[in-house]
């Protein structure tokens, strides 16, 4: 029984993680960023892809990722003809621990299954 309520709990707390980083992800960044369309700047996956290709760890990935989206500079873009196209995403007021949260969740996740709506 212990076995099983320990279980339990610990299936919850992990439900709970991923939820909330989803939760961040679309709460702050699906305003702009669908998860496979490209309108008003590229997609989670177009975006996922090219990090990916050059940073393959996750822990690279979500290294780079959070450092640019902290601080975004044309130098350090990856995504030059997105920057040209959709130009340079604007500074945003979030902590490096939420950065990590939503750059990890974006590893975690292929978006291009995802029909969007819009």
């Amino acid at each position: 029984m212990k076995l099983l309520v320990t279980l339990l709990i610990f299936s919850t707390i992990i439900l709970e993680a991923v939820n909330y980083d989803a939760l961040l992800l679309n709460g702050n960044c699906t305003t702009c960023h669908f998860e496979n369309k490209a309108l008003s700047a590229p997609s989670l996956q177009e975006i996922r892809n090219t990090y990916l290709k050059k940073y393959p760890s996750k822990k690279d990935f979500v290294t780079a990722m959070s450092t640019w989206i902290n601080s975004p500079t044309l130098k350090d873009a990856l995504m030059h003809k997105a920057v040209e196209k959709y130009e340079l995403m604007p500074e945003l007021a979030f902590d490096m621990d939420t950065l990590r949260s939503i750059t990890s969740y974006i590893y975690e996740h292929d978006f291009s299954s995802i029909k969007n709506n819009n």
